[in-house]
């Protein structure tokens, strides 16, 4: 794992703020606001990831046009929203990258769309694992028996967890 390097970094004005709260209630809805700060700093890689500090923590994250919070982001603030819910067996695989198979599901909320960024949690504690993209609808999921649902793009232990700024 290539370790992410920031390119550049600087505080975004009161207009951008607004916007990525905008962009971020298409993903999280009502609840976007609880990631709203006084300040906040985007940090540039010079490649398709992009990430937003908040109180100088990244807890924002943007990869190919898509915003969600990162894994340490849906920690520090939780939120209910686009939650996939994996089995205890289905853990070991998602915190080393695998792509969510459908068996290791045992709940889906109802705001799952296909293309669109998903935060997997464990079944016990309900503890974020990953984050992902979904590749179908949530009843489509609900529907499916087997294969692939939904493509990992962050996940515990990945040079996005480890990013420090």
């Amino acid at each position: 794992m290539a370790p992410i390097i920031i390119r550049k970094r600087h505080t975004v004005r009161k207009g951008e703020a607004t916007e990525l709260v905008r962009r971020l209630e298409e993903e999280l809805g009502a609840e976007a606001g609880i990631f709203n700060a006084d300040r906040i700093e985007v940090a540039e890689t010079g490649g398709s990831l992009r990430f937003y500090l908040l109180d100088k923590r990244p807890l924002l994250f943007e990869r190919d046009g898509v915003l969600f919070p990162t894994l340490h982001g849906a920690m520090a603030r939780p939120f209910t929203a686009r939650r996939i819910t994996v089995d205890m067996g289905a853990v070991r695989f998602v915190v080393n990258g695998a792509d969510i198979m459908r068996p290791g599901i045992v709940g889906v909320s109802d705001d799952i769309l296909a293309g669109r960024p998903a935060l997997v949690v464990e079944e016990r504690h309900g503890k974020p694992l990953a984050v992902c993209l979904a590749r179908m609808d949530a009843e489509a999921m609900r529907a499916e028996t087997a294969g692939k649902v939904c493509k990992n793009i962050h996940h515990v232990g990945d040079e996005i967890w480890g990013l420090e700024v």
